[in-house]
């Protein structure tokens, strides 16, 4: 028995060394950049000046914002889309299904510009509202947040919906109808049905999306440019533009930890007992 557990080490042992080798000492090496003083110690002081200024306050708060708003959108589209895509016929289900992961095919920057062609001053929505006399002259649509928003639910929509999708699939068929005929409503079969038995999808499609929206970079940079800075565009800036490098590795740190955190505050939530 002691045999048969060690005959896959000679196996683990080259894809661990290629995990340490490839992801943690990258991490390490970022850590202690992040973390030191001129003096070559360990200090604070990085965050403490990151922090003091009010630009990157803003661009942090934005940051945080969208993510959120991103994943809490995405989370109520996502729901939407994978219960009806469940309750489909299982030809139709794999037709729907690569409709939604074919924008995954798709590169970032095509679809990234194709929201300029939709939200330009001369794109189709604006056609459209000055077509239907809603406005005489074009509205601003581009560099706003509220492009960065779209473009971004946009991009990392189909992770959550894949994501809850896979969790519905484990949903029993009965459960629905059982709990309508016990008298519930729409929203307590949610609440009390769906929700609980659908809360491991829920988990990492929000990480996955929260962390996407918090690290993307063309879509934030093609849609909000220079007036809607979010931390991955503010970070580009510092390693290209000002060459400072530690406020880079800080920027860096400060998105690791929001996406760590994000992960650990969504499982406690879905663990906790109601």
């Amino acid at each position: 028995m002691f045999l048969n557990r060690t005959e896959g080490l000679p196996l683990a042992l080259p894809a661990a060394l290629f995990t340490f080798l490839v992801f943690l000492v990258p991490v390490g090496i970022l850590l202690s950049v992040a973390f030191q003083n001129v003096g070559g110690g360990f200090s604070l002081q990085g965050y403490v000046d990151f922090f003091a200024q009010p630009l990157n306050r803003t661009v942090f708060l934005r940051t945080l914002k969208l993510g959120v708003l991103v994943a809490a959108v995405s989370a109520v589209i996502g729901y939407a889309a994978a219960f009806c895509i469940v309750s489909l016929p299982a030809t139709s289900r794999g037709r729907v299904f690569g409709l939604i992961v074919l924008p995954l095919m798709i590169s970032p920057v095509a679809r990234t510009y194709a929201w300029i062609v939709i939200l330009g001053r001369s794109g189709i929505v604006n056609d459209v509202i000055v077509g239907l006399g809603l406005s005489r002259l074009p509205i601003r649509f581009l560099f706003t947040e509220t492009a960065v928003f779209i473009g971004l639910l946009q991009l990392f929509l189909p992770l959550m919906i894949i994501s809850l999708v896979s969790a519905m699939e484990n949903v029993p068929k009965d459960a629905v109808p059982a709990a309508r005929v016990l008298g519930a409503n729409w929203m307590q079969v949610f609440f009390r049905v769906i929700l609980p038995l659908t809360k491991e999808g829920l988990v990492v499609g929000g990480t996955l999306v929260f962390t996407g929206a918090l690290t993307a970079y063309i879509t934030p940079a093609i849609l909000g440019g220079s007036k809607v800075l979010m931390l991955e565009t503010l970070l580009y800036q510092k390693v290209n533009v000002s060459n400072d490098f530690v406020s880079a590795s800080v920027i860096a740190m400060i998105l690791i930890v929001m996406s760590f955190s994000a992960n650990l505050l969504l499982k406690r939530i879905a663990t906790a007992k109601r």
